[in-house]
């Protein structure tokens, strides 16, 4: 397993919950190029409300039900990782926020895949 420590870079995508790259979800898609670039990890969050570039708010309150929801996916590892997955992402995110923030990883622990 590998653990990192120290300088990294944090990469958050928010994106529509309904956005698709052919017939997979778009965070989906995030997810797995993550996975095959070898970085350490990448989990998705979906929230309840939001609204973005078009000014519409998005909701999951049961009188506004809104199918599109926000999305994040947000991925932490070192700056060579991060910077070799950038061009993927350009390529499929289409409306949504691309972020890249120096971090430090204080603790990163866990256990080895079965």
């Amino acid at each position: 397993m590998t653990t990192l420590e120290g300088p990294a870079q944090r990469l958050t995508v928010i994106v529509g919950e309904d956005d698709r790259v052919g017939h997979r979800p778009l965070y989906t898609e995030i997810v797995h190029r993550a996975h095959a670039a070898g970085l350490i990890g990448a989990s998705v969050f979906r929230g309840i409300e939001g609204f973005g570039a078009t000014g519409m708010v998005h909701t999951n309150r049961l009188l506004d039900l809104s199918e599109d929801l926000p999305v994040t996916v947000v991925m932490v590892d070192t700056a060579e990782r991060i910077g070799a997955l950038l061009p993927q992402l350009e390529e499929i995110v289409g409306d949504g926020l691309v972020l890249l923030e120096d971090v430090r990883v204080v603790h990163h622990a866990g256990q080895p895949a079965p």
